[in-house]
């Protein structure tokens, strides 16, 4: 019997790196004028086996701002992940950027607050700090040369389940206006979420996810609250939803939920299920499906546009 060949490992974009200075090259935007809604900011302690581009510690969100070369009139929010514990800046926040301001997008990477690190509306954080990061984005359309209206949202893991929470809970009224911004829609034209933690209860659950955004023990309102996929409705925006079967971290039956929910809502949505890639793979492996992601979202996102 002819032995069967080995393939290549996967070639995955490093995520445990120093934060490398392209990071330091966007323009930061605060998030908030004054001291964010939500409580007070206590730090919890950080991990030493944690890299510098996981960052935690986070007292005043802001946005990255990445400029395309050459503008397609569009923009994106991303939103990475890191189990609402850290905020993974690299992989899936700069290595993003680069990749869709080369497709002509105006990237804007949240920073987002971490539920556990004092805020007594700990579930509401996160959400928060979203929909201000839209209605900024928003407010800067002009400047920045791209469609208000044609703004999305992208999201991976636990800022899968944000973005996820942003497209199906934009409208919830979780802060009082501040200034001038807070007067603009925070709903996305449209959402991408890679590999996302939807399911806050069941078999499809993750743990980790959910004790970090709900706390040890959620009521079941609250957990109905932060499910995203049964809060689908005939209004929410179309979606991309793509996931690894391999990925061992986040079962792919999680992107199966916001498919399902999204047909049975009869509400546009488009799902890639990829053979390999693992959890976490940003860009995606250079060598297999996954890596082809990219392309498949900004191809989908321009006929939704």
């Amino acid at each position: 019997m002819a032995l069967q060949p080995v393939p290549e490992p996967l070639d995955i974009p490093a995520s445990r790196v120093p934060i490398p200075a392209g990071w330091h090259e966007g323009e930061a935007i605060g998030l908030w004028p004054g001291v964010p809604p939500g409580g007070s900011f206590a730090q919890a302690p950080r991990a030493p086996e944690l890299p510098e581009s996981f960052r935690t510690g986070i007292a005043r969100p802001e946005l990255r701002l990445f400029r395309p070369a050459s503008p397609n009139g569009a923009a994106l929010l991303v939103l990475p992940g890191g189990g609402y514990g850290f905020v993974s800046i690299r992989n899936e926040g700069l290595d993003i950027a680069e990749a869709f301001c080369a497709r002509g997008y105006a990237v804007f990477v949240l920073t987002y607050r971490l539920p556990g690190e004092g805020w007594s509306a700990r579930a509401d954080v996160p959400l928060q700090d979203a929909q201000r990061a839209m209605r900024l984005i928003r407010a800067r359309a002009t400047a920045e040369r791209f469609d208000p209206q044609t703004v999305a949202v992208l999201g991976f893991s636990a800022g899968g389940h944000l973005a996820a929470s942003l497209l199906t809970g934009a409208e919830e009224a979780l802060y009082a206006p501040v200034d001038a911004a807070d007067a603009l829609s925070p709903l996305p034209m449209a959402g991408g979420l890679l590999y996302p933690v939807v399911a806050m209860a069941g078999p499809a659950a993750h743990p980790g996810s959910r004790a970090a955004l709900l706390g040890p023990m959620p009521e079941a309102a609250l957990i109905a609250r932060r499910s995203p996929a049964d809060r689908i409705s005939a209004a929410t925006p179309p979606m991309f939803v793509a996931h690894a079967m391999d990925d061992a971290l986040v079962p792919y039956g999680n992107a199966l939920l916001l498919a399902e929910a999204m047909q049975r809502a009869g509400r546009p949505v488009e799902l890639h299920l990829f053979q390999e890639g693992g959890h976490g793979f940003g860009t995606g492996p250079r060598n297999a499906g996954a890596g082809q992601w990219t392309a498949l979202f900004d191809a989908w996102l321009r006929r939704m546009r």
